[in-house]
């Protein structure tokens, strides 16, 4: 079987001035690009509707559970195809706007969805002493928040931000379907024009598993570094 595989196809040139592992690289640049940036918009809207969904404040509380259940409960494809052929309708600006850009916000809004009901979850399962003891000594609520609170809930949330991280890479799939030069996308178009389905699909499948993995060491390490010592390790 191994005399059938032809890995010699990446060097092979697809008529842009590129081989096809060149093009394999662009591609891995593209889905590690809208990955970090949409989880940075997702830790920032998710950890701000989270925190406003434990704020004692009918308003804010709302808000941040129209966020969540709007955002976590629509497809993300769904989610993709609204951004790019609904809201423009609607919000003419959004039409200048690049389906890169797009697809950062549809997928990093989808993610902050489950980021903040796992940190409001996080905050809900502190003792509620902790809030009242940063008050009484003088903190603002905002401050108990920022210095008692979210320290305390970030350790708790670092494995499931760690699966949210890892969750995200994947999910980056979706930019295929609004012409983003994604893993996915090069593996479509490059088994079409190659019909070597075996060899791209192999390597992209590594590509995926390489960047999932690395960022699950790396949180694994952020993790170990916030670490209380003399908290007990768990393994994972």
């Amino acid at each position: 079987m191994n005399d059938q595989w032809r890995w010699q196809i990446f060097l092979q040139d697809t008529g842009a001035d590129q081989t096809y592992l060149q093009w394999l690289i662009s591609a891995w640049g593209w889905t590690l690009s809208v990955s970090l940036l949409a989880f940075v918009v997702a830790l920032t809207f998710g950890v701000t509707m989270g925190v406003a969904r434990t704020i004692p404040n009918r308003v804010f509380a709302a808000i941040g559970v129209v966020w969540t259940e709007l955002f976590r409960n629509i497809p993300l494809l769904v989610q993709v195809f609204l951004w790019y052929h609904v809201v423009p309708a609607f919000i003419p600006a959004v039409r200048g706007i690049s389906s890169f850009v797009l697809v950062v916000f549809a997928l990093g809004f989808y993610t902050s969805a489950r980021i903040a009901e796992q940190v409001r979850a996080g905050i809900e399962s502190l003792p509620r002493g902790q809030l009242h003891a940063g008050l009484a000594i003088g903190l603002t609520l905002p401050q108990t928040y920022r210095y008692v609170l979210l320290p305390m809930a970030g350790r708790i949330l670092m494995p499931t931000l760690t699966s949210e991280a890892m969750s995200i890479i994947k999910n980056s799939s979706v930019g295929f379907a609004v012409s983003i030069a994604e893993l996915s996308m090069f593996a479509m178009q490059a088994q079409e024009e190659t019909s070597r389905g075996v060899e791209i699909y192999l390597a992209v499948t590594a590509l995926y598993f390489v960047s999932s993995f690395a960022v699950n060491r790396l949180m694994l390490c952020i993790e170990n570094y916030v670490r209380i010592p003399g908290a007990v390790q768990g393994e994972r």
